[in-house]
């Protein structure tokens, strides 16, 4: 389908909701109207919004939506494939980093004390932040037919994640990785002279910060535990149906195994997912917004919706029992250390959406959004749940483009995991 005829479709299925129709529109061609710039070699920088810089993660989130139209549209295709291309060598340079500069200008947090570079904006290491490129290179073959994007910077990267995560499962004794930020809250650093608090060896892959930048508690972060072990899954197809590399896919399968055999033993406490854990018994139990989050394991493809697990997880993280969610006069709904107390993410109610069965809830978050974009027609990342019109970010486009997926999933649109 065409950008237009995704347009069009929208229109037809919600012309009961002309709000949503608007919010849609603007979200959907928000991300490659202001968000890309085209640079050398066919790559293509990817502006997260308001930051200027390009994270890992959000850039291909804010992809996912397009790879609807990849296959109609040549520009969409080639902006994906740069990306891809720009995503994969920003991790040969440094697979530790979770954001990058456009070039190696020196923008971003230079001072933290830890192996920064002039091309890295923030070195804050973060398991999900090697699992996204993997995923979005998968989900273009596997949704589009294409496979210009698995040549040799793919192989190299692949083999570098790897050995990121092999390293990571004794993080204490095997890594040199350290990160320490003056004069910032404490969710900004590692303690222990940036090493992190201490964590056993439990055959998961430790990680010293949240999808939200804020550093974790627990060195094994549970969804993104389970986002590795997804893109294992999707390395050892590639390394087979691609490369035709029975090695390197038997080395995938082997971390995957050793992964998930961490999580079924350390992750799961009185018939839930924790949140994080350190494999010396102190766990978390709580869910946050940014994704990879326990509300979001199906629409990674880590399970099914209906899972008995994650739905006995999905009842404790859309309750009081989880401290980040708050219900309020607008809306209801998950939030964030990162963000004030009492504020919701949009993000983590459209994955709220995404990861539900029943269509009267479903159709609930749509009515939550039309009444929380404060009249802006975009999304944001968290807001007051009493007043909309106190929120954070006003251009977010991570957020957008999750807003568009969760109403092409509406209207019928699913994408191949």
């Amino acid at each position: 389908m065409t950008q237009n005829e995704i347009i069009a479709l929208v229109r037809k299925k919600m012309a009961h909701r002309p709000v949503t129709v608007k919010i849609f529109e603007n979200c959907f061609n928000d991300t490659l109207e202001n968000t890309v710039k085209e640079g050398e070699d066919g790559e293509y920088f990817m502006l997260t919004g308001d930051i200027p810089a390009m994270w890992l993660r959000d850039s291909t989130n804010q992809l996912r939506p397009y790879l609807f139209t990849a296959k109609s549209d040549p520009r969409v295709m080639r902006i994906i494939l740069g990306v891809i291309k720009k995503q994969l060598r920003a991790i040969l340079l440094d697979p530790y980093a979770n954001a990058f500069n456009e070039t190696a200008n020196g923008a971003g947090h230079q001072t933290d004390k830890t192996a920064m570079r002039a091309e890295v904006w923030e070195r804050k290491y973060e398991i999900d932040s090697l699992c996204y490129p993997v995923q979005l290179c998968y989900l273009l073959w596997k949704n589009c037919g294409e496979t210009k994007q698995f040549d040799d910077d793919f192989y190299k990267a692949a083999e570098t994640i790897m050995d990121v995560w092999e390293i990571e499962q004794d993080h204490v004794n095997n890594s040199n990785y350290t990160f320490e930020r003056f004069d910032c809250p404490e969710t900004d650093t590692l303690p222990n002279e940036g090493k992190g608090n201490p964590a056993a060896r439990t055959g998961m892959t430790w990680s010293g910060f949240r999808p939200s930048d804020d550093r974790c508690v627990y060195g094994y972060l549970i969804p993104s535990e389970m986002f590795a072990v997804k893109a294992l899954s999707y390395l050892s197809e590639v390394f087979t149906g691609i490369y035709g590399d029975e090695a390197a896919a038997s080395r995938a399968e082997r971390l995957a195994k050793e992964i998930g055999d961490g999580i079924r033993k350390y992750g799961v406490s009185d018939g839930v997912y924790a949140y994080e854990t350190d494999g010396n018994g102190n766990c978390a139990f709580m869910d946050d917004a940014n994704i990879p989050s326990l509300l979001s394991l199906p629409y990674l493809g880590c399970c099914k919706k209906d899972d008995p697990l994650y739905l006995d997880t999905r009842k404790f993280v859309l309750s009081s029992k989880n401290p980040y969610y708050f219900e309020g006069e607008y809306a209801c709904g998950i939030g964030s250390p990162h963000t004030p107390e009492g504020f919701i993410w949009h993000i983590a109610l459209a994955v709220q959406g995404l990861t539900s069965a029943d269509e009267a809830e479903r159709e609930r978050i749509l009515d939550t959004f039309e009444r929380t974009t404060a009249g802006t027609y975009l999304m944001h990342e968290g807001f007051c749940k009493d007043d909309p019109a106190k929120f954070t970010r006003p251009w977010f486009s991570w957020a957008n483009a999750v807003y568009a997926e969760f109403v092409l999933s509406m209207c019928g649109l699913e994408i191949k995991l």
